[in-house]
C-alpha cells in the first residue's frame, strides 16, 4: 500500500508484517452476521494523553474561538509510517467536522453543511448518534485512530474521541467505514459505540481497573467496563499488565466491528473478551521509533496473562499454543489482546 508500508516492512525485517489480513481475530461462526459496531452514551473520565495523536494546529472548537469556556483541542494527524495515512485522516476529519462546532452552530443542519464542505455525503450526519449531542457548542479531541480492518478497497477506522459541551465532559468511539475512491477515500457509514447502561453495583475487578491510573481508558471503554459486559479474564489481564506497563487502551467492547473485518467470523471485542492498546508507557505502537523490545515484551506478557490471541506489529515466534501471536496490516498500529473465555 505504498511507500509508508514498505518503509515499515523494511524496518521490522522480513518477519515484520503479513500483508492482506483484515480485523481482530475471533471464533469462527457458521453464518454471516452484521458487521457494525456495538456502543455509546458518553462517559466522563480523566483526560488522556493525546500527544502522539495530535498536531499543533488549534481546532476550530478551541476555547480561544468560543466564549463557551470549552477546552482547547488540536486537530489529529496520522503517523507518516502508517499503512495508509490518508484513510485514517479522511475518517478523522469527518468525525471532527461532525463533533465540534462553535457557539450557535449546533444541530444536524449545520453539521451537514460542514460534512458537505469536506466532499462527503451530508446523510452521514444522520448516523452520528452521540457524536452530535444537543448543545450550543462542542469541542472534540481525537485520542487515537486505529484500524478495525484494512483491505485493498475498504477499511474500518476506529476513531476514539473525547468531547466537551458546556457543563459536560464525555466522548465516544466511532467505527468509520470507508471505500477506496478517487481522489480520496470515501466514508460510507458511521457506527457509533453503544456501551450499554452502567451497573448499579460494578464488580470489584472492574472497579479496580477503573481506579488504576496505569490503565488509561477513553470514554467508551470506561462505559464498557461500567456496564458489566466485560469478561473477568480481560479485567484480570489488564490489572496484571498494569503492574508492569502504563497502558493506553483504545477499544474494549464497543465501537469495534462485530465481525473480523472482511470476514463473517465474530470478533472477540463485542463479546467483551478483548481489548486493544495503542500506546505502551507513553510510546505509540504505530511509531517506528518505539522500541521493538518494549512492544515484544508487552505482547509476550499479554500472552502470559492468559490471552490466546495476541496481535501486533511484530511477528513473534513461540507461545504456549499454536498461532498465539499474529501480525497483519490492521494490527501494525495497536496490540490486540483476546481471550477465549
Amino acid at each position: 500500500m505504498g511507500q509508508a508500508l514498505d518503509r515499515r516492512a523494511l524496518l521490522f525485517g522480513a518477519g515484520g508484517l503479513l500483508l492482506g489480513a483484515a480485523g481482530c481475530s475471533g471464533t469462527p461462526k457458521t453464518s454471516a452476521g452484521p458487521s457494525q459496531s456495538t456502543a455509546t452514551a458518553p462517559a466522563s473520565g480523566p483526560a488522556s494523553t493525546a500527544a502522539s495523536a495530535s498536531a499543533s494546529v488549534t481546532h476550530p472548537s478551541s476555547a480561544s474561538s468560543s466564549p463557551s469556556g470549552l477546552p482547547a483541542t488540536t486537530a489529529w494527524s496520522p503517523d507518516r509510517d502508517d499503512v495508509d495515512p490518508a484513510v485514517k485522516l479522511r475518517a478523522v476529519q469527518l468525525v471532527e467536522a461532525i463533533g465540534a462546532w462553535t457557539a450557535g452552530r449546533g444541530g444536524a443542519a449545520t453539521a451537514k453543511r460542514r460534512v458537505a464542505a469536506l466532499g462527503a455525503s451530508p446523510s452521514l450526519v444522520d448516523q452520528a448518534g452521540a457524536l452530535l449531542p444537543t448543545a450550543d457548542a462542542a469541542a472534540l479531541q481525537v485520542v487515537d485512530a486505529q484500524y478495525g480492518g484494512i483491505l485493498a478497497d475498504s477499511a474500518s477506522v476506529l476513531v476514539v474521541c473525547r468531547q466537551w459541551t458546556p457543563g459536560h465532559a464525555g466522548g465516544t468511539t466511532i467505527d468509520v467505514r470507508l471505500s477506496r475512491a478517487q481522489p480520496r477515500w470515501k466514508v460510507t457509514a458511521l457506527h457509533p459505540a453503544r456501551p450499554g447502561a452502567a451497573l448499579a453495583s460494578v464488580p470489584s475487578a472492574a472497579r479496580q481497573v477503573l481506579a488504576d491510573s496505569r490503565i488509561v481508558l477513553p470514554p467508551a471503554a470506561q462505559a464498557d467496563i461500567r456496564s458489566g459486559n466485560i469478561h473477568p479474564s480481560v479485567l484480570r489481564a489488564m490489572l496484571r499488565l498494569a503492574g508492569t506497563y502504563r497502558m493506553y487502551i483504545s477499544v474494549v467492547r464497543s465501537g469495534h466491528p462485530l465481525d473480523v473485518f472482511g470476514t463473517n467470523r465474530p470478533s472477540d471485542h463485542p463479546r467483551g473478551r478483548a481489548f486493544d492498546v495503542w500506546q505502551i508507557d507513553g510510546h505509540a505502537v504505530v511509531d517506528p521509533g518505539t522500541s521493538r523490545r518494549l512492544v515484544e515484551s508487552f505482547m509476550r506478557d499479554a500472552a502470559a496473562a492468559g490471552s490466546y490471541n495476541v496481535g501486533g506489529p511484530l511477528r513473534l515466534s513461540g507461545g504456549a499454543r499454536a498461532n498465539q501471536f499474529f501480525t497483519d496490516n490492521t494490527h501494525h498500529d495497536h496490540v490486540h489482546v483476546g481471550f477465549a473465555a
